[in-house]
């Protein structure tokens, strides 16, 4: 069982609607708090997609993410800095759909029972792994890049914050546990 589901049982869509709607608008805020940095912008983005994940599992995080990715496709500011649909032929595009596979894992491990702060954010580090896959291999392919240059530019400054967001994703939804715990 997810967090998602032990705080809303009900299965009926309204709610499970209400869910992606609210989680998309929390990653579309969190995609506006961010550092300059080139080629991609250090934002709060993973760290929204990793607690949505974790949160409501691989089906219902899918769900939002591309909730949130349809809404940027129709013109919608939700992207990092106010982007929208000229993002999805950018430099950045294979981040952008490496936010479904990284809500899938981290989705994955809230399916299987995760509750944990250390196996939360070990699911969170692997998600993270899983982003960089496509984040990567989109300007390789399509813009030449080295894989030196991938990693010195576009990977490496982004770690140490990275592995932070995977912990904090991790905090936030085992003290959502917790809470639970102490509620019922």
């Amino acid at each position: 069982m997810t967090l998602s589901k032990a705080l809303v049982p009900s299965t009926s869509i309204a709610p499970r609607a209400a869910m992606v709607l609210g989680g998309s608008a929390l990653l579309a805020v969190a995609s506006q708090i961010s550092v300059p940095m080139f080629p991609v912008p250090m934002t709060l983005q993973t760290l929204a997609v990793l607690t949505i994940g974790l949160t409501m599992g691989t089906r219902m995080g899918v769900a939002t993410v591309a909730a949130w990715l349809a809404q940027a496709a129709m013109g919608l500011p939700v992207l990092a800095n106010g982007g929208s649909t000229a993002a999805f032929f950018g430099p950045t595009a294979g981040f952008l759909l490496g936010f479904l596979a990284m809500v899938a894992v981290a989705g994955f491990a809230a399916d299987r029972g995760v509750k944990s702060v250390i196996g939360l954010s070990l699911a969170g580090l692997a998600a993270t792994v899983v982003l960089y896959i496509p984040g990567l291999a989109y300007p390789a392919v399509l813009m030449g890049k080295t894989m030196p240059e991938l990693l010195s530019g576009w990977m490496m400054p982004f770690l140490a914050g990275d592995a932070v967001k995977a912990v904090l994703a991790a905090l936030v939804v085992s003290g959502g546990w917790a809470a639970l715990a102490k509620r019922g």
